[in-house]
């Protein structure tokens, strides 16, 4: 079966999704008929004179066009379905431009994909070239000339970027980005709010979480999440067991606001271990680590009945449903919203600025490399230089740097002057391993996430649970951050995800060290070297080696979560103030 580029989804998806369009056009095609059979019988019950005669026969040349124009898209309709082989085709085989988005605002998909298929193909073939060329360098007498090569590739890489990002600002469709935005994410929202608060919450079917992982806190944050996807496709309400939470005793219910308002208690009855054989109701979960029989709609999958929509504004599509989690999740209570906002408040936060987090202590030489400050600045420069080309002066260079290290904070002021770095050595000091899981540590954390999340572009380490929590807050936080960040290491995963597979969009013949695959082949990923190519496994021949990216495309998982259709897909909303 042919995949779409992009793996979204089948044509049998697609074709029951505009189903109930396809039925308003043929109603449309009946009443016409109707209204052209009455246009010819009624003249011939009336003796009307030659100036009507005339005028009926003009109406019945428009009526007549109008007919043949749905004619045809609905011949249009029927060739493509049949094209496809029964339900055997995929989105390709439609047009969708002309045949179901006629008069409807927002960019297609195949656009979308587009631009940000050549962006990120952009950036692969500067990776290529800077570690070729780096390598080069390495040569007698050879440092300078290849240097100023160098420069100039990366001069031209950041000004096809440049342009790049200015497409979407030219093409008309800002404003509707913005407002379907915010569409998808009220409604889920209205969706996350609905069924965590049933109308009986002790006939209620539930899911029980359990907040007792023993790890930090943007790991617990995915623990909870997990729990929350797992609520919202079984369509069972979330119960959060909180007490003896490692950040604060009380429970998770004395720094944010509760998951529910109304239905906290499983009551007696008893909880029943996942997997279960029958349809127990109470479920509680295990951690996703450990989780036997793992169910599809586990991350990175995202629900079917939103897809559509969701790839039309935003290009990571699995992190922004996620962020919708968190954004659920993560409302702290007043006095804790009020400290955050007095930490903020004393840093003078403008943009544009660029967000750096360090992570050092325990997970340097255990789940992570060591990363010089360096490595972080070349990105932070990178990313101004690249913002100057579109502004007339050059404005303060600012960077808000979160870390667990103290000393990381002076050492950067210290190495680089020109550039004005935002940050709070105490909060440093409260996240070093024995201050950790303290009420304070977590006020220093939520303060750190926050204004990572709200700067203009992230530099991290993905293989950090606190870089991918603001990574997928920056998703919560706008249309699209897809393109807003740098990882020094991985590539972006949720912990305990199902497979991360890429579809080949073209053939590759392979060499001593690239992996043989053709179009529409899936390649399971290990990650991305940065230097043009990732790891990855063929999952038709089973060989698995070195992927040259840009011949493959994410292939987003579709699952068919329930669609809640007792919440309206639109609700009145209050102008943004």
């Amino acid at each position: 079966m042919k995949r779409y580029s992009n793996g979204y989804t089948t044509f049998n998806d697609y074709f029951m999704m505009y189903l109930a369009k396809w039925k308003r056009a043929a109603v449309v095609l009946l009443f016409v008929w109707i209204v052209v059979t009455y246009l010819v019988i009624s003249p011939l019950r009336c003796n009307g004179n030659q100036d009507e005669v005339l005028e009926f026969q003009e109406r019945l040349k428009r009526v007549t066009a109008q007919l043949e124009s749905l004619r045809h898209q609905h011949s249009n309709l029927i060739a493509q379905v049949k094209k496809s082989s029964g339900l055997n085709g995929n989105l390709k085989d439609i047009d969708t431009g002309s045949l179901f988005f006629d008069g409807i605002q927002g960019p297609t998909e195949e656009y979308e994909n587009l631009r940000r298929r050549i962006y990120s193909n952009t950036k692969e073939l500067y990776y290529y070239v800077e570690h070729e060329l780096g390598k080069f360098m390495q040569e007698e007498n050879k440092e300078e000339r290849l240097q100023v090569i160098l420069d100039q590739v990366s001069d031209r890489k950041r000004s096809l970027l440049s342009d790049q990002q200015r497409l979407q600002e030219v093409d008309g469709y800002h404003e509707w980005r913005i407002a379907e935005a915010a569409n998808v994410s009220d409604l889920i929202q209205r969706r996350l709010k609905h069924l965590q608060n049933p109308p009986d919450c002790k006939e209620a079917r539930k899911v029980i979480c359990n907040l007792n992982k023993g790890c930090g806190f943007g790991c617990q944050l995915h623990h909870i999440v997990y729990c929350l996807i797992f609520a919202y496709a079984s369509e069972r309400t979330l119960i959060l067991n909180s007490k003896g939470w490692r950040y604060n005793n009380k429970g998770w219910e004395y720094v944010f606001h509760p998951i529910s308002d109304t239905c906290v208690s499983a009551f007696d009855d008893k909880a029943v271990q996942w997997p279960v054989t029958y349809d127990a109701k109470v479920i509680s979960l295990p951690f996703i680590d450990s989780m036997a029989q793992r169910p599809k709609f586990l991350p990175l999958a995202i629900p079917k009945d939103l897809a559509h929509r969701i790839v039309r504004f935003n290009g990571d599509p699995a992190s922004w449903w996620i962020g919708q989690m968190l954004k659920y999740i993560l409302k702290p209570k007043t006095a804790m919203q009020k400290a955050i906002n007095d930490t903020i408040a004393k840093m003078n936060f403008k943009t544009p600025i660029v967000g750096v987090h360090i992570r050092r202590t325990d997970k340097v030489g255990t789940e992570a490399a060591f990363h010089h400050i360096q490595e972080y600045m070349a990105h932070v420069k990178d990313y101004y230089d690249q913002l100057d080309m579109s502004r007339s002066t050059d404005a303060v260079r600012r960077v808000y740097l979160a870390t667990d290290d103290a000393n990381v904070l002076e050492d950067a002021r210290a190495k680089y002057p020109d550039y004005t770095f935002l940050g709070d050595a105490s909060i440093a000091k409260t996240a070093a391993t024995h201050r950790r899981y303290t009420p304070l540590s977590l006020t220093g954390l939520l303060v750190d996430l926050h204004m990572l999340s709200m700067c203009d572009y992230l530099v991290c380490t993905f293989s950090s649970q606190v870089g991918r929590v603001a990574y997928e807050m920056m998703q919560a936080n706008r249309v699209d951050a897809s393109d807003s960040f740098f990882s020094l290491d991985d590539i972006y995963y949720f912990g305990g995800q199902n497979a991360h597979d890429r579809v080949a969009v073209m053939d590759n013949a392979g060499t001593n060290q690239d992996v043989v695959f053709l179009v529409g082949d899936m390649i399971g990923i290990a990650g991305n070297h940065w230097n043009g190519y990732g790891r990855g496994t063929n999952k038709r021949t089973n060989v698995n080696g070195l992927i040259p990216w840009y011949k493959t495309a994410d292939h987003l998982v579709l699952y068919p979560f329930p669609e809640y259709k007792h919440v309206p897909l639109y609700e009145p909303r209050q102008k943004d103030l």
